[in-house]
């Protein structure tokens, strides 16, 4: 199941507050190539880097690009990866999402330079 989500144009990824309090954020999504993952991108300094880095037990399920669920999630476990790890996502979301994924990774790095984002690798529960 979780191959499917990634290949699908939106993914829900839901991570949760010291508190259990679920925060759901809609994320672009890429698979693995020869894993059962699938593999997400964000900046560093966002709310579901921090709160994986303290706990990666997450949910993720099919949604819209404003984040409307789409069907089930299911949980999984999420862990931030090391950075050339994160550059060979960051080419999987240019590849999958074309000249608007090219744009919005080329001006995160010109924000926040190579180091301001990184991959997140997703995997069942």
């Amino acid at each position: 199941m979780i191959t499917e989500l990634g290949r699908g144009q939106y993914l829900l990824l839901t991570t949760f507050r010291k508190d259990g309090t679920p925060v759901s954020t809609p994320v672009w999504v890429v698979t693995g190539e020869n894993d059962d993952a699938i593999y997400a991108w964000s900046a560093v300094d966002t709310g579901k880097v921090k709160r994986i880095r303290r706990n990666g037990d997450v949910e993720v399920g099919p949604c819209d690009v404003r984040g409307n669920p789409k069907g089930p999630s299911i949980k999984a476990r999420a862990v931030l990866l090391e950075q050339d790890a994160s550059d060979e996502i960051r080419s999987r979301i240019m590849r999958k999402y074309g000249v608007i994924g090219w744009l919005t990774v080329f001006g995160s790095k010109l924000r926040r330079g190579r180091t301001g984002s990184v991959g997140i690798r997703i995997t069942p529960a």
